[in-house]
């Protein structure tokens, strides 16, 4: 299966978890509260497949269009109600019970982000010991002492597993530029403190990629060889004859030792030819091939569309995180209760333009992370799914028109002012709602065609 089939097949999956979980918020909670549900959808448009179930006679369809889903119940405000089921009407119950049933979606996404890392931390999660592999000269993390050898041990009293964890906690701290108390055991085995500072240092810094260059901490990653692991069909480097386990050691006559230097030689190149120096299973052939240029970030730079083959990890270095099931309870709340907290942070900072709004992922760029995750295992997709799921709770809560904290928003001004809120103020609400969705759609699309792009 290739990766766009990968992609596709585990973005399709995604949504179709993600939006019955949803749904099935609101469908259940309605249903407990005696409100009659009507049709309960997974997808907009045309019907793909319909049945009917149940007491009520409740219709379960797939539409054809897979970005999203609705749970239909009985209302006034969307057609006639025989009088002997107007007490089933979503409208005409109080509002404690509308409440309910409208946070119920949202609080189902959290609910299943929970489970998922419960049942992830139960299974075991591989990682890398938490040991530090290079620290930036003159970073926030030189300033704090930290040496290349550190194992982490420690976040602020939160015991530190797998490098995977430093990330989120430390970015978390970041956020609110707060200083970390980071216990270590340095190469020499002794148990050392460090405090790691982020005065000073900017929201928009710390955001997506740019961290760990901005507190110049890197995990441990083994010395990177020149060797082809896979080359682009009919890239440059498909033409030129390259071939997986071919290993560069010389461009342009000047020997070269890492990946690192082979793309750096690449990129200072664009559109000029390079003679490649390369040993082939003992044999030395010399490739010429012509880098194409690529515009990144207002830069001109060669590539050849080749890739590298990653190095072994030694098992010294491997981990994995693995809980029993009453202790994986305390880390799966940590983690959901991290993430959702993580999320509403960045999007208050984005608000205020402290965040770059770059960060917005649109349904291309998930679709490759589904894709990644589900060539990685069930405890790599469950966790995308988990991560996705706090997002979409986190998103369906913000007090937009059209969205669940919106109806929510209404409902609180309807309790203040003890009457509904007025038909024209609902319809202005949700155009401007729609409004504000529509442009964030398109943001995240023109994110995701510029990464493509770059």
């Amino acid at each position: 299966m290739t990766g766009i089939m990968y992609s596709v097949a585990g973005f399709v999956l995604a949504i179709a978890i993600l939006v019955i979980v949803h749904e099935f918020g609101h469908y259940w909670v309605a249903r407990l509260l005696g409100v009659k549900v009507l049709r309960f959808s997974v997808g907009f448009g045309k019907v793909l497949w319909s049945r009917r179930a149940g007491p009520d006679g409740t219709e379960y369809a797939i539409a054809a269009v897979p970005l999203g889903g609705y749970v239909k119940m009985l209302d006034e405000t969307e057609g006639e109600v025989p009088p002997g089921e107007l007490h089933r009407a979503f409208n005409r119950q109080p509002l404690p019970k509308r409440a309910a049933i409208v946070a119920a979606g949202p609080m189902f996404n959290f609910l299943f982000a929970f489970l998922a890392y419960w049942f992830v931390l139960v299974l075991g999660v591989p990682g890398i010991v938490p040991v530090v592999g290079r620290v930036v000269p003159g970073s926030p993390a030189a300033k704090a002492g930290f040496r290349v050898g550190d194992v982490m041990l420690r976040i602020d009293g939160k015991r530190v597993l797998s490098w995977d964890q430093p990330r989120l906690m430390l970015l978390q701290e970041a956020l609110q530029h707060d200083t970390v108390r980071i216990k270590v055991r340095n190469p020499q085995g002794q148990i050392r403190v460090r405090r790691l500072s982020f005065r000073g240092v900017s929201a928009r810094d710390i955001s997506s990629g740019r961290f760990e260059r901005t507190i110049g901490l890197y995990g441990y990653l083994p010395k990177i060889q020149p060797v082809i692991g896979a080359v682009i069909k009919n890239g440059p480097a498909a033409r030129a004859g390259l071939r997986p386990g071919d290993r560069v050691v010389a461009v342009q006559g000047q020997p070269i030792h890492t990946w690192q230097e082979l793309v750096h030689d690449i990129s200072a190149m664009p559109n000029r030819t390079l003679h490649l120096q390369v040993d082939r299973d003992g044999k030395t052939l010399m490739i010429i091939v012509t880098p194409k240029s690529v515009h990144v970030r207002n830069r001109l730079i060669g590539r050849i569309d080749a890739m590298v083959r990653f190095p072994h990890i030694p098992n010294s270095l491997r981990t994995t995180v693995r809980l029993g099931p009453i202790a994986a309870l305390g880390g799966a709340w940590e983690n959901t209760w991290a993430m959702s907290a993580l999320t509403v942070e960045m999007l208050y900072k984005m608000v205020l333009l402290r965040v770059s709004p770059k960060n917005i992922s649109g349904p291309i760029t998930i679709a490759q992370y589904a894709g990644y995750s589900v060539q990685l295992g069930l405890a790599s997709f469950l966790t995308f799914l988990a991560v996705v799921s706090v997002s979409l709770g986190v998103l369906n809560l913000m007090p937009v028109p059209v969205l669940d904290g919106g109806h929510l928003l209404f409902y609180f001004i309807e309790a203040l002012k003890g009457g509904p809120v007025s038909e024209r103020i609902v319809g202005w609400g949700q155009r401007v709602g729609i409004l504000l969705l529509l442009g964030l759609m398109v943001l995240a699309f023109y994110n995701d065609f510029v990464r493509i792009l770059q």
